[in-house]
């Protein structure tokens, strides 16, 4: 079972795309290069003079809020965290949120006025339309609720790009190739043949391998902790409910509280609530 299980791993790491997010990190983390390019071409700007954060954090302890597979770019007046985002887990607005604010306390030295905080860009790039409205790409920056011609001017930005809309509608042939290599692997221009370059390196990289298959593992095993803890969870609460559904019946048949206690291994005081519940004569 081990055997097939590291089997699949291997073919697993062998068949990954820039779709995956331990791959695109790695590319994105190690080849600034091309991701300067990339950010220069979803938010149509110019970067001067680009810092990638020098700090690389790859947990395998998962439930850390300190593992994180995004990546921290800075600008002069500017900082960028980007991430691909694979599954719709349902909390990717939350997610913005807390990545700004960690962008926000990086930026901020003690003693610095709020004015010196550098413009925030939280860019996810998604699989999926985590909003289902059919458009290439949302950006939020806050606004006024009583007049939406106002804006709160806080220079905070959240960008979700849908690659599969992206591919379909973006106007821009460069940006719209990046999309359609991020979905099938084809690569068809120059930007994306050399993304295509870097992912071969990536998985000829032996360090990087070991570190995918410990970090997967690990993932695979959390969930499946989880998922025994939920089975016995389950469990638990049917036995609960069931012994409940015994002590109504038991009181129902006139048997003294303390007796159903005893019988169904419920505390007193539940039994008694029970009774109550049903309205029982004493």
């Amino acid at each position: 079972m081990a055997e097939t299980k590291t089997l699949n791993l291997e073919q697993k790491w062998e068949s990954l795309t820039l779709a995956n997010n331990f791959i695109f990190y790695k590319v994105m983390r190690h080849h600034p290069d091309a991701c300067k390019h990339l950010i220069e071409m979803l938010l149509g700007i110019k970067i001067e003079k680009m810092e990638m954060h020098n700090e690389e954090v790859i947990d395998i302890d998962y439930d850390s809020k300190g593992v994180r597979l995004d990546v921290f770019v800075k600008d002069s007046g500017r900082m960028y965290d980007i991430e691909l985002q694979v599954a719709n887990t349902h909390e990717l607005p939350e997610r913005s949120r807390y990545y700004s604010a960690l962008m926000a306390l990086d930026s901020l030295k003690e003693g610095e006025p709020y004015k010196s905080l550098k413009d925030s860009h939280v860019i996810f790039i998604c699989m999926s339309d985590i909003f289902d409205q059919d458009l290439p790409v949302y950006t939020f920056e806050n606004i006024c609720l009583e007049d939406n011609k106002i804006k709160l001017k806080d220079r905070d930005f959240r960008h979700f790009f849908i690659a599969p809309t992206c591919a379909k509608m973006i106007e821009n042939e460069e940006v719209k190739s990046f999309f359609n290599f991020l979905i099938s692997n084809s690569a068809k221009s120059r930007f994306t043949s050399m993304l295509s370059g870097y992912v071969n390196n990536a998985k000829r990289n032996m360090q990087w391998r070991v570190q995918y298959m410990t970090w997967a593992r690990q993932r695979y095993y959390d969930f499946e902790d989880g998922k025994q803890a939920g089975i016995a969870e389950g469990r638990e609460e049917g036995a609960q409910a069931n012994a409940r559904e015994n002590a109504k019946n038991f009181l129902v048949l006139g048997l003294p509280p303390e007796t159903v206690s005893k019988g169904c291994s419920l505390p007193l005081e539940q039994v008694l609530a029970l009774r109550d519940e049903l309205k029982l004569e004493i």
